[in-house]
């Protein structure tokens, strides 16, 4: 599984590794059940991620106040020049639906892991 394996790569990054859920954010993945953080997770993703063009590219994905922005940094799926480096997915394109999938499927297994 490939998403594995990049966990596993980035678990190797003092910076990517020293990211964690609260146990706010526990709580609130455990109060709204984990298809409804998917659905954010598409959400945010379609939204800040997906256009070819971010005029705020690097800045565009909040440091807290969600389980999914934490597991965007920790994941390095919280900007292009990231999701270059760590996932081989260039940018100057609109993300596929394949592309999406992946990325929201990899925060969903980062965030799987941060709660139990």
């Amino acid at each position: 599984m490939p998403e594995e394996k990049v966990l596993e790569a980035l678990s190797k990054s003092k910076f990517r590794s020293s990211k964690h859920l609260t146990l706010k954010d526990i709580n609130y993945v455990k109060e709204k059940g984990f298809k409804t953080i998917e659905e954010h997770a598409y959400q945010f993703i379609n939204k800040r991620l997906k256009p070819a063009y971010i005029a705020n590219d690097g800045k565009q994905t909040p440091w807290r106040g969600h389980p999914v922005f934490v597991a965007q940094h920790a994941t390095a799926t919280c900007c292009r020049k990231c999701l270059a480096k760590w996932h081989k997915i260039e940018g100057n394109k609109d993300l596929s639906q394949e592309e999406v999938d992946y990325i929201v499927r990899v925060i969903m297994l980062w965030i799987r892991k941060e709660v139990k």
